[in-house]
């Protein structure tokens, strides 16, 4: 049978010493090719792509037709993998891989992904984006019938019911396995035989097919596709199951069709600009968001401002559409990372300025507007506002490029309870007043689904995902059901 060889690294300090990052964050981005003979190689290219969706740990199994090789590691992908040792470590013409951002407290390497386990059958490993809202209830199941979890990573769950499901071949178990979730996941796995992509039956969370010269390859999103020369061949459509041997590739459906609920805040903030996200480029959706909050909530001002990176295609848009000039009013240092150093409290107040710092030369003198993608805790907007403000500016209009986020989310991004999200706490009047601009809108939840290309939202089936905006979850969630919270639920938080 064949043997996992693992080679990773310790785990190391705590990747939320700044307490200031003020924006939501997606939990990863998976990776996977098959067939080719630098599939290691290339699966740290991929992942180094998709960095912007996890940049706390990153992992990759190999797979060379007689054992397993894994390479885990807390950190960036580009400080573990750029080195030859470790892609010669891993060996095979296919791998999956994953770039992780956890939802509390510092990672620990049990929880990089993928995962591997020895079944019956041999050898499998398992990449995953998304959440799963009945993990909680499914583990303690598991638990009370003896499994015993090495992680504490709802990825983890999906492996055990693999395990003890009762069909015969690997695949069967895998969609008997699926049936039992409820959430949001986009799967990549590999057996000694087959690369497999899953999608949830409401393709909640995006995943792709792309080619290379004939070795097929499945991520997250296109720009991963790009980096590695592969061409972009199809998105992996909701509820359905794709199986990748030598012999091709065949396509599954055993949940049947729903309606998609593709998240919505993919294309406002998630996903990288360049990318294609079902069919649309996110670019091009968020200067039509940023021309929408333009047409909606015009501002007197001089010029435009986003607040990099995330604000800057919406304030392009939002220039464009309004007849102002669009300014760098705010540079941004893109080389401090989230460790720089271990702040004490003086240096954590100057968190933004590691990050930002206001271009004194455009902001003197002018009203400006402020463009960002949304507002969660506040507290960045205030400290970018103050430091614009003492930078000069004589107004600071703040317009935001979504709704204002009033619930958490369940299906695999980094949110805080709906208690610590401010626009859940505070009406506009009051926010605005609260980060010391002189007037704030945010788009509304119509012209957020116009620039993501729907008319309207109707109400009795929204085209997306938009429970962060709305509160109208598509799943059940049965964890915050039995549990009464509110918090993340994911099983990331160390278990006693």
């Amino acid at each position: 049978m064949p043997r996992l060889y693992d080679s990773t690294s310790p785990a190391g300090v705590d990747h939320h010493a700044f307490g200031d990052d003020d924006h939501f964050h997606d939990e990863c981005g998976v990776f996977g090719i098959f067939g080719h003979p630098e599939a290691a190689a290339l699966t740290a290219l991929g992942l180094h792509a998709l960095q912007h969706r996890g940049q706390e740990a990153a992992g990759i199994v190999s797979y060379d037709g007689a054992q397993f090789f894994n390479e885990r590691h807390i950190g960036l992908v580009g400080d573990n993998f750029a080195k030859p040792a470790v892609i010669g470590r891993l060996h095979g013409n296919r791998a999956i891989g994953h770039t992780r951002y956890s939802t509390t407290g510092a990672p620990v390497l049990r929880n990089v992904q993928p995962l591997f386990a020895e079944f019956a059958g041999g050898g499998f490993a398992v990449a995953h984006n998304g959440n799963i809202t009945n993990a909680r209830t499914l583990t303690r199941s598991l638990r009370e019938r003896g499994a015993i979890f090495q992680s504490t990573s709802d990825t983890e769950t999906l492996l055990h019911l693999v395990a003890t499901s009762e069909r015969n071949a690997l695949v069967e178990r895998f969609i008997d396995a699926l049936r039992q979730l409820e959430g949001a996941y986009a799967i990549v796995g590999m057996s000694e035989k087959k690369l497999i992509g899953a999608r949830d039956p409401l393709g909640v969370r995006p995943l792709v097919l792309g080619d290379l010269d004939g070795a097929y390859v499945l991520t997250s999103e296109t720009c991963a596709l790009d980096i590695i020369g592969a061409r972009f061949v199809r998105d992996i459509e909701p509820g359905e199951v794709v199986l990748i041997t030598e012999d091709g590739i065949e396509s599954l459906r055993p949940f049947g069709t729903s309606p998609s609920r593709f998240c919505i805040f993919e294309y406002v903030y998630f996903a990288r600009p360049d990318s294609i996200v079902s069919n649309k480029n996110v670019y091009d959706v968020r200067k039509r968001i940023g021309a929408e909050l333009s047409r909606e909530s015009p501002a007197n001002a001089d010029i435009v401002v986003p607040v990099p990176d995330s604000g800057t295609p919406a304030a392009i848009g939002f220039a464009e559409a309004a007849g102002l000039p669009f300014e760098l009013g705010i540079i941004r240092n893109h080389y401090v990372g989230r460790t720089f150093i271990q702040p004490t409290d003086a240096i954590r107040h100057m968190g933004v300025k590691l990050k930002h710092n206001a271009n004194r030369a455009m902001l003197e003198g002018k009203r400006i507007v402020l463009v960002d993608d949304s507002i969660v805790r506040g507290t960045t907007s205030l400290k970018i506002v103050e430091m614009v403000r003492e930078a000069g500016a004589t107004e600071v209009h703040m317009r935001i490029a979504s709704p204002p986020t009033t619930d958490s989310c369940f299906y695999g991004v980094d949110t805080p309870e709906k208690s610590k999200l401010i626009a859940a706490r505070m009406s506009v009047e009051e926010l605005a007043k609260y980060i010391k601009v002189d007037s704030l809108a945010f788009l509304s939840i119509d012209g957020l689904y116009r620039a993501a290309g729907e008319p309207r939202r109707e109400m009795e089936r929204p085209q997306f995902c938009d429970a962060c905006f709305t509160g109208d979850y598509p799943t059940r969630l049965t964890d915050r059901q039995e549990n009464g919270s509110d918090s993340q639920l994911s099983l990331l938080a160390e278990v006693v």
